[in-house]
This record gives structure tokens, sequence and C-alpha cells, in this order.
């Protein structure tokens, strides 16, 4: 973290930098590339390309390897697919709210976006202090571990993946993703769009098979589906955060804001029909699971998908692995793309060194924000323990989106003025309010101990914001050291600051 690198105002070194790399300057100075234009994020994210990155990023591995999280802490078929529904609404709701937040303040950067603007710089700061060490690479390396376990998992059948081999690929994974987020924004978002209809069709042939065994007469596990003598009041809870973490996702689009076209109306839209589109999928899904197999084995199994379709499918469930790994790959390269631009909305409002603010001058692509997250991956997947780390931090996604919430209830009172394209009735905030902070307050009461750790990391954030934001006046010899160092890696990543 440094405060903003005085090198950027010396246009002249910049700008010679910029030419050498590739790019010319128009009449009044500033950069362009070879045809003419300007260095910065285009709108490129279409209503298609919206809806694929929300979809890739709900739907990952979660309901083609275990749904039995929902059913065992329910206790019937028929209160885990009312559990299944009741998520999806209630997601739909907070993301109603990000839809209203996108269309009034139409920066990207999401969460910390919107805390930025509702609580002022240093809660956004913790946030972006506790995604930058821990959240965000740890679930990144974690989705990645499934992709690296699924892909390999043909090549291995019946046989055992040597974990080294899992982690090898994971890394090939992550390298790859990180090298197609660096070299072109279209091409991040048309292979978005390709993930996205390749689990839609898995999905697809899941329900249509499940289906078809319903239309049979296969409906013996439905009856008495309602069945409460296994229900348990305290597993409740558990079965909705389980449901809450599979919906996870729906706020990716408010991350890049300002890369979609008409915002306006296509973040709304966006996320109504992928909410839509995603608890469809998901209720669906789950019924065609309870078509094939009983309570008893779907608790049994270890990867539900596989073992629906070596029931059903025959030879075709060789290629559920892969569709799984495709699912993974495209969850993976959609949190990417849109955490890129967290970091990079953060560099700009000061929060982050200047050098994570810039663009390449011919691929128009974030490049050092996009590589920021990769050191730290690399070394939570070789060394860390991720899942630890993912318990202790859970707690801290839905207290930060329940606070982004309770901000926008507190923006509609201190800026009544503020235009909003978009506006949801009061009681869906109220209630989506309620509910994160109920899972917050379940976390602290289940495992008080790793939520403990959690908060504790994050509380680091606050001398560190003071460390390195607010008392800024370093010796001249490291502010010197630091600006040549920012200068360094400009050139090298072939960067300049966006034109504004």
């Amino acid at each position: 973290m440094s405060k903003r690198s005085k090198s950027s105002e010396k246009d002249g070194t910049v700008e010679h930098r910029s030419c050498e790399n590739g790019t010319q300057s128009d009449s009044s100075g500033k950069p362009q590339d070879k045809r003419n234009r300007k260095v910065e994020l285009g709108k490129k994210v279409t209503l298609l390309r919206g809806i694929s990155i929300i979809i890739g990023t709900i739907i990952g591995a979660g309901i083609f390897i275990s749904p039995k999280g929902i059913l065992k802490n329910s206790g019937s078929i028929g209160m885990s697919l009312v559990v299944w529904i009741a998520c999806g609404v209630v997601s739909l709701f907070g993301a109603l709210c990000y839809a209203e937040l996108g269309t009034c303040i139409k920066k990207s950067g999401g969460h910390y976006t919107y805390i930025i603007e509702a609580f002022g710089p240093q809660m956004a700061f913790i946030r972006l202090w506790a995604e930058l060490i821990a959240i965000r690479p740890a679930g990144l390396a974690v989705i990645s571990l499934a992709f690296g376990q699924y892909i390999l998992e043909p090549l291995f059948m019946p046989c055992h993946i040597p974990p080294m081999a899992v982690k090898l690929a994971t890394a090939v994974g992550i390298t790859s993703v990180m090298v197609l987020n660096s070299m072109s924004v279209t091409w991040t978002a048309r292979v978005q769009t390709f993930l996205t209809f390749s689990k839609l069709l898995a999905i697809s042939i899941i329900i249509v098979a499940g289906m078809y065994q319903l239309f049979k007469g296969e409906t013996r596990n439905f009856e008495n589906a309602f069945e409460l003598s296994k229900m348990k009041l305290s597993g409740m809870p558990l079965a909705f955060y389980s449901g809450m973490y599979a919906y996870a996702g729906w706020f990716y689009l408010n991350f890049v804001t300002e890369e979609v076209e008409n915002p306006e109306r296509n973040v709304p839209l966006a996320i109504c029909i992928s909410m839509a589109i995603v608890t469809s999928c998901y209720v669906l899904t789950n019924v065609a699971y309870y078509a094939v197999m009983s309570a008893e084995e779907l608790l049994a199994s270890e990867a539900v998908a596989v073992t629906f379709a070596e029931k059903l499918l025959g030879n075709f469930s060789v290629a559920v692995p892969v569709f799984v790994a495709l699912s993974c790959y495209g969850t993976m390269n959609g949190c990417l793309f849109a955490l890129s631009r967290m970091f990079y909305v953060a560099s700009r409002e000061g929060q982050l060194p200047e050098v994570l603010s810039m663009i390449h001058v011919r691929r128009h692509t974030p490049l050092p924000a996009v590589l920021i997250l990769y050191p730290m991956t690399m070394l939570q997947l070789f060394v860390g323990d991720l899942y630890s780390l993912l318990n202790f931090m859970s707690f801290l996604r839905w207290f930060f989106i329940g606070l982004v919430v309770v901000g926008l209830m507190y923006l509609r009172y201190t800026k009544p003025d503020l235009p909003r394209p978009f506006k949801v009735p009061l009681f869906i905030p109220v209630v989506f309010c309620l509910t994160c902070f109920f899972m917050v307050f379940l976390s602290l009461f289940s495992d008080p101990v790793n939520t403990g750790i959690g908060f504790a990391i994050s509380l680091t954030g606050i001398p560190a914001y003071y460390i390195f934001i607010y008392f800024n006046n370093r010796p001249k010899w490291v502010q010197r050291a630091i600006d040549s160092f920012s200068r360094t890696l400009q050139i090298v990543l072939e960067v300049v600051p966006a034109e504004q």
C-alpha cells in the first residue's frame, strides 16, 4: 500500500514510456493505442455476458458434487427442496438490492465501492484487506483444487489421484485463467459464456434424465417427502446456511459495472434473469437426483452427479467429471474477472499502489490488478490450510454483504436525491439484512473459535489502514524507492494510467 506515486504527475516520463510500448498520444498528450483508441476499460459486457458472469460464478462444483448438506440438516426430501427455493428467493432479494446500488452508483468494485460510498474509506479498507490477504486467494485456490481433482478424474479412473498431481493440475488451471484475463477482456467474456452454456448443458442432461424417470412413474422417493420425524429445528439454520453458500456469486456483475453496456437496464435485467435460471436449475436438479436416488443413497454419495450418471446414464458417467471441471473453471474465470476490478478501483481510490489502476497499452486489460492474486493463491495452494481459512472467513462474507445492504438504506436517508433508475421496496433490503446477520450470529454460535480467528484477522486491517493509508509521511528515500519500483513495474508490464 502506498500513497499515490508522484511519477504519474510527471507526464513526460509516462507518455514517453507508453509511446515506446506501442501507444501514441493525441493532441492533448493523452495515451492512445495504435488504432487511436483510448487506453481504458471499454464497455464490453453485454446483457448475455452479464448473465454468463453471474450464472458462471454461482454454479460451481457444489450442485454436481454434494447437495447432501441441505438434505442432512433439513431431515427430509420435501424440506430440502423448500430450503433450496427459500435460499433462491432470499438470494434474489440480495441481488435486487445490489441491482439498485449498481444503477445509482455506476462504479465498478462491488462491495468495496458501496461500503466506501456509504461508510467511508476506513471500513472499505478493512474489507479490502481481508479480501486481499486471505479470503480471495483461499477461495480461488479451493475452487481451483476442485478443478484439478475432476479434470484428472477420467485419466486416473478407478485409481486414486496423487495429491501432487492434483496440485500441479490446479496450478496450471490458475495460471491459464490469469493469462486469459490478462490477454483480452473480450475473449475472457466469450470463454465465460461458453463455460456457462457447458454447465447449463450438463445440468439440463441431469434434469431431462430425471424428469424422464418421474414420467415413467419412479416417484417412490417422493412418498412421505415431508416426513418430519428426522427434522431438527437446530439443523434448519445450518441447512439454510449451506443453501445460501450454494447461491453465493450473484453480486459479481456489480464488480464490473463500468464495463457493462447500458447498466441502468442490463444490470437489473441480468440479475433477475440469472437468479431465475439458477434457482430453477438448482431445484429441478435436486428433483432429478431424488427421482433416481433415495435420501440414504444421496447422503452416502461422495459426488452426487457421478452416482446419478452411473445409475442412469451408463458410460456417459465418464463425462460428468469433465463437466464438473469445466464448471469449476468457469467459476475461477468469472471470479478473477470480477475481483481484479475491485483491486483496480481500490487503487484508483488511493488504497492500493497506483500501478494496480493502470491498463495494458495494447490489450486494454487491467493487467496488474489481474496478477495481484496470483502469488498469494499459489502460496496458499501449496503451503496453506485452505479449508480452515475459509471457515475463518465465511462469516465475514455475510457480515459485509449485510453491511452493504444497510448502506443502501442509509444512502436513501443521507442522499435522497441520488438518481435511482431501479428501486426495490424497503421490505426487501430489511428481510435480506436480517438473513445476513442471522447467518453471522449462526457462525458465532456454531464455531466461535474459527469465527473469532477470522474476526481477528480482519481487525488487522485497522492498524494497516493507519500505517499505509492515514499516516503516509514516509522518509524521502523510502518514497523514492517505491516510485522507482512502480516505474519499473509499469515499464515491464507495459501499462499506463487509464484515460479519464
